[in-house]
């Protein structure tokens, strides 16, 4: 899919700099799968404090199904 978008030239160099990318397109591709992987564990993190674990279970048990 091509897409055409005005992006902050300096800003891309410091991400291929600082990434170690070769190319403008790997750079942008990236930044954008870290920046899920970022929101994703934002969400994770809400859920600290509000599952109740069972200190009982066994999960040595629960791996040989």
């Amino acid at each position: 899919m091509a897409t055409n978008l005005a992006l902050d030239d300096k800003l891309i160099m410091q991400v291929q700099k600082v990434g170690h990318h070769k190319t403008k397109r790997e750079a942008v591709t990236a930044a954008l799968k870290e920046y899920i992987a970022h929101k994703k564990q934002l969400v994770v993190k809400k859920l600290f404090g509000t599952i109740d674990f069972d200190n009982d279970y066994a999960y040595k048990k629960a791996r040989n199904r």
